[in-house]
């Protein structure tokens, strides 16, 4: 799908769908940010717009409108510059996703645990972001979220944003498949070593970029692995940004030819990191 495509998936209240129907956060913000790094202004606009609209009054996003509670999409949108998005919009965002954390982390949940005499496994000890507020944290809208505030960072650093943000590495790295990479969620579940995915190892390399542990080179073996065999183009996408961010991706390397790109996540985050390996730039373009 090119440039062109994308904009003619725009529906006409601005947004987007994730393959067709009505808008929704997610699709949305990815066609937005790919648009923009195209040069296609006016219907990145458009897009913004859409995206501003759907703020709920707690200062995170939906996943669409007309859903009452905001989610990690927030992380998402946070990637979109305080220029784009509206200083004070963005401002907002990020204090929702300083005071937002897994429930296994909360005051509240340790207590509990603490006077039930249930011990707190290692890799709990650090909070990560969850999908919904009040559940439990999970690797990919940590991932998310920890871009945004790495990016918030490089703008306004703080000691506030930077202690968060290593904390989220932390629960990261606390969460790394015994061999290596990142499943969707805990490394070990009902007592089983859980497999490591591509995507998600992609997006958890992603969000460590410049930190320094030896289980990071862990992940990177296993994303190379995955990236020789892969044919997910999401996969493809994430393993791509996570490898470059620690410039360990094959120079040269292309994706098949003949990759299905059936969503419009898909697309744009292709587009966005197509567009980074020609023009020579780091694959953290429009996300770090």
């Amino acid at each position: 799908m090119s440039i062109s495509e994308l904009i003619s998936k725009q529906n006409s209240d601005g947004g987007w769908p994730y393959v067709r129907g009505g808008s929704w956060t997610e699709p949305t913000v990815y066609a937005v940010m790919a648009l923009l790094s195209a040069g296609e202004t006016e219907p990145a606009e458009r897009g913004i717009r859409w995206i501003r609209t759907a703020r709920r009054p707690d200062g995170g996003w939906p996943p669409r409108r007309g859903i009452d509670e905001s989610t990690w999409v927030t992380g998402l949108v946070s990637l979109l510059s305080p220029a784009e998005l509206g200083a004070e919009m963005h401002d907002h965002a990020i204090r929702w996703l300083l005071g937002t954390q897994g429930k296994e982390t909360t005051l509240t949940y340790r207590l509990r645990e603490w006077l039930l005499g249930n011990p707190q496994p290692p890799d709990m000890r650090y909070a990560g972001w969850p999908w919904l507020p009040g559940t439990a944290a999970w690797v990919g809208p940590t991932s998310i979220a920890v871009l945004a505030l790495m990016k918030e960072e490089s703008r306004n650093s703080s000691g506030t944003l930077r202690e968060r943000i290593e904390e989220g590495q932390s629960f990261l790295l606390s969460r790394i498949c015994k061999g290596g990479g990142w499943n969707h969620g805990s490394s070990n579940a009902l007592g089983y070593a859980a497999h490591p995915y591509p995507e998600t190892t992609g997006m958890a390399l992603a969000a460590l970029r410049g930190r320094q542990h030896p289980k990071i080179g862990q992940g990177i073996q296993v994303a190379l692995q995955f990236l020789s065999v892969c044919r997910s183009t999401d996969a493809l996408n994430w393993l791509r940004v996570g490898l470059g961010a620690h410039d360990r991706l094959p120079a040269g390397f292309c994706p098949p030819a003949d990759l299905a790109q059936h969503t419009i996540p898909e697309t744009s985050l292709s587009v966005l990191v197509d567009s980074a390996q020609r023009q020579g730039r780091g694959l953290f373009v429009n996300l770090v």
